[in-house]
């Protein structure tokens, strides 16, 4: 199913289960029904199945948003105390859509609960309350956590009763928007179907590297935490250079931070240097990054202190502070601040959830869990990106319920396709006007202010920033009440007199400093060749703030000076033809008796392995898959 079509089926209130390969585009898409939705005046309730979700998203995990919290089962009683919780009845009576995202790692037995709550709270017997459910994910993904007290297996949630009583419109969206690889997406595609033949070991055993011979500046997904931990830590200590420690700053209730915290990828106390690889933890299309983008710190801006982080294309940005927030019905209930990366040396393949990495080192021997090796493989946009240590029987194969399940998806989702397809236009627009009017919707869109946050993309608002400016409140003022640091705030004021929403007078007015001292500045910049603070810092006896200077700078309508970007490092895509290294020809090609018998002769000669990979046109790591299995290594 195209993702127009998706977003026409769910416009219509249809309950629907967005689903797909890593890279059809679902977050994409939600995204556009949420925004839909907006620009109607509806904010939908977005929640995830895991706190590392939710924090992508910007909402909170279901367990919070529906009151059931840690509990694996609901009593009469617990339901009366719920409903006895004026915020969540308010909560529940005001929701008028719920996405919840990762569905695959919801527990079947908790989307029941979800559904009791639903139905209990909103005084209303349809099926979860008559809210329009939106599940998002794919269950070839990491699966529910099992119940450790209980033993017992945990269930998916298209087994439960929820699901039936949902009865979800199926859209399995079918583009492909991550990988371009056409043998690289075929052997992913044979994973997803249950066809573990030898040609897909063989395949990926083309990528197969020793320890020691992979690239250091790409990440290694990890099956384990502590295995995590003890790389990046060990990699951050070889590097000669002062640390610089980033802290993380928070506003809002205690157990909602929590939330946040235990869902951020970028850690409370980032701690990076000067030549330390990595990658940033979340979307800014604007910025140029994205959830996964990888780098090294090339320094430190001079003005700010914030890190500059070259990235594998050659490109230099400066990573300033984002915000992460639970947002419920368009309030923010809490929110975090931290500069948006994270080391990069090693990272687990739960926590890649959601990333496209241009490259990943793995190692799948231990791998434990249905899907794992799915997961790590799915992330890496291209085959020539994959380093692989070591793969286990069970790195690949899908849970047994999923594939059978799977087939019915698809088909019910051709038809599902196919049924709108054939229906009129009119008669599908008036669908979709009606269930606008159902949920008391805007009939006719507006264009939302340009910050509002989209699923898995939200940024800092500066207009709070801006009021309280106008609200002649002062710089420290502004900071304690945001509950942000004084240079964060001042980032706010630069971002918008480029916008043009602040003029230079008031942020005169806001730096607090009088003529006198405005000209003792001024006279500095003047001696200067260019703006950067620190020279006007030291020349001026240090007697006045980084924050004043920069707010003066500002004042005195001085173009910022950019910091240095360092020559790009060529990279595979900006070599010449000529230099760039040739795709063996049998690449994935099933092996012939002919090949076997000479691979057989060669090694008996002790011919090298990058020898006999020349001379059969094929990956020295497939020659080692296949010496493995002829039993010759």
């Amino acid at each position: 199913m195209t993702q127009d079509t998706a977003l026409t089926i769910m416009k219509t209130g249809a309950n629907v289960f967005l689903t797909g390969e890593p890279g059809s585009g679902k977050t994409h898409t939600v995204n556009a029904y949420i925004h839909y939705l907006r620009e109607h005046g509806v904010d939908p309730s977005i929640t995830a199945s895991t706190g590392i979700a939710a924090t992508h998203v910007g909402g909170m995990t279901i367990h919070s948003w529906s009151g059931i919290g840690i509990k694996r089962a609901l009593s009469e009683q617990d339901l009366d105390t719920l409903s006895a919780n004026e915020a969540l009845v308010k909560r529940m009576s005001l929701a008028k859509v719920l996405v919840i995202d990762e569905i695959s790692m919801l527990d079947g037995t908790i989307f029941n609960m979800v559904e009791l709550v639903t139905r209990t709270l909103r005084r209303k017997e349809e099926p979860f309350g008559g809210l329009q459910v939106i599940c998002v994910g794919d269950f070839f993904q990491l699966p529910p956590i099992a119940d450790k007290e209980s033993g017992a297996r945990p269930q998916f949630c298209f087994e439960s009763s929820a699901w039936r009583l949902a009865n979800p419109i199926v859209c399995y969206l079918s583009e492909q928007h991550r990988q371009d690889d056409t043998a690289f997406l075929s052997t992913l595609g044979a994973i997803r179907r249950g066809e573990l033949e030898d040609h897909v070991f063989e395949y990926l055993g083309e990528r197969g590297v020793a320890p020691g011979d992979h690239p250091t500046d790409i990440p290694q997904l990890f099956t384990h935490n502590v295995d995590v931990d003890t790389r990046n830590k060990a990699e951050l200590a070889k590097i000669d250079a002062e640390e610089r420690i980033f802290l993380m700053q928070s506003k809002g209730k205690e157990a909602r931070i929590e939330q946040l915290v235990r869902g951020c990828l970028s850690p409370q106390e980032l701690v990076l240097k000067e030549g330390a690889s990595v990658m940033f933890t979340k979307n800014s299309f604007d910025a140029g990054y994205v959830n996964g983008t990888l780098g090294t710190i090339v320094g430190f801006d001079a003005d700010s202190g914030y890190p500059m982080v070259e990235t594998q294309k050659g490109d230099t940005i400066t990573a300033v502070p984002s915000e992460w927030a639970v947002d419920d019905g368009g309030k923010v209930l809490a929110s975090i601040e931290q500069i948006p990366l994270r080391l990069a040396w090693a990272i687990t393949v739960h926590k890649s959830q959601g990333m496209s990495l241009d490259a990943a080192t793995m190692d799948l021997s231990r791998a434990f869990e249905y899907g794992q090796g799915y997961v790590a493989l799915s992330r890496v946009r291209t085959f020539s990106g994959l380093y692989i240590l070591g793969i286990n029987q069970r790195a690949f194969e899908v849970h047994p319920l999923v594939l059978d399940r799977d087939r019915t998806f698809r088909e019910r989702s051709e038809h599902a396709e196919q049924g709108f397809l054939d229906m009129e236009q009119s008669i599908i627009h008036e669908m979709h006007q009606q269930f606008l009017r159902t949920i008391g919707a805007r009939l006719e869109a507006q264009p939302l202010p340009k910050e509002r946050p989209k699923l898995g993309d939200r940024t800092p608002t500066t207009e709070e920033t801006r009021k309280l400016v106008f609200e002649g409140k002062t710089l420290d003022d502004i900071a304690t009440l945001r509950d942000m640091t004084v240079a964060t705030i001042v980032g706010h004021v630069e971002q918008l007199v480029d916008e043009g929403k602040i003029s230079s007078d008031v942020v005169r007015t806001l730096s607090g400093l009088n003529d006198d001292e405005m000209t003792k500045i001024a006279d500095a910049f003047a001696r200067e060749e260019d703006t950067r603070l620190k020279p006007v810092f030291e020349a001026l006896d240090e007697v006045f703030t980084y924050p004043e200077l920069r707010l003066a700078r500002l004042a005195l309508h001085l173009v910022r000076t950019p910091p240095s970007d360092p020559s790009p490092v060529p990279t595979q895509d900006t070599l010449p033809p000529s230099a760039q290294p040739m795709r063996p020809e049998k690449l994935g090609a099933k092996w012939n008796e002919d090949e076997e018998a000479t691979l057989v002769r060669m090694v008996q000669s002790n011919t090298p392995v990058k020898d006999i990979a020349l001379t059969l046109k094929r990956q020295p790591g497939g020659i080692r898959s296949r010496m493995r299995k002829l039993g010759l290594a």
